[in-house]
Parts: structure tokens; sequence; C-alpha cells
């Protein structure tokens, strides 16, 4: 079967590390701080923190992501990694509903879809089946 835990881990890998690089371009202003944090960002100072706390969350996820996948060393258990991506899940949710309230466009057309996919993934790689085989 194509779409397997394997492939939504590896997608999800894929997706948080594309989500770091952007998160570090628009702090080195490559894209505009308006296209991010729902238009909301009022000062230089609010957009370094927002992205920091944006970039060290996305290294967690990333981090959970490679544990999960059996890529790194688990230093948690096999509970707590599903607990946490479960939190992750519902909060790609939460943030889907955000971005389609967002008051840029490119947030609603872009970030929406990326949200959305990821909490599909992330339901789909708790979800029982086959031991997963990350090969």
């Amino acid at each position: 079967m194509f779409f397997n835990k394997s492939f939504a881990i590896k997608t999800s890998i894929f997706i948080s590390i594309s989500v770091l690089v952007f998160h570090f371009l628009v702090l080195l202003g490559v894209f505009p701080d308006t296209i991010v944090w729902g238009g909301n960002i009022k000062t230089k100072s609010q957009l370094y923190i927002m992205e920091s706390v944006s970039i060290l969350i996305n290294l967690f996820m990333l981090f959970i992501l490679l544990m999960k996948g059996n890529y790194i060393k688990q230093y948690f258990s096999e509970k707590s990694i599903n607990t946490i991506i479960a939190i992750f899940a519902i909060l790609f949710v939460l943030n889907t509903v955000g971005n389609l309230m967002a008051k840029t466009t490119t947030e609603t057309i872009i970030f929406t879809p990326i949200t959305a996919i990821s909490a599909v993934l992330y339901i789909w790689i708790l979800l029982p089946g086959k031991k997963r085989n990350t090969n």
C-alpha cells in the first residue's frame, strides 16, 4: 500500500523541514512578516519572539517524528510519542481553523492546506495497523 505509516511519517518530516526553512527565511526577511501569524505582527521584536517560538516547536515536532520513524534513538516511550503526536494533530486542526480566519489571503490559501494535510498525516500515524516499516 502506497499510503502507509512510513509514508505519513516521511511526508510529515518533509513538511516539518520545509516549515522550518520557511520560518528562517521569514526571520531573514526573504518573506514578509505580514504573511505569518495571521498578519498580526506589529514590531520586529514581536516577530523575532514569535518566529523563534515557532522554530523551537517545529524542531521539537521534527524530533518526535524522527523518533517515531526510528530514524533516531527513542528518548521517550512509544506512549509518550503517540500522545505528543495526538496533541500536535489537535493543534493542527485548530491552526487550520485559525488560518481560515487569517487577515492575509496568503496564509489562508497556502497554509490552510498544509496544516490540514499535517493534521490528517498525524492522525494517520496514530491509527492502528501493521507495524511501521521505515525502509
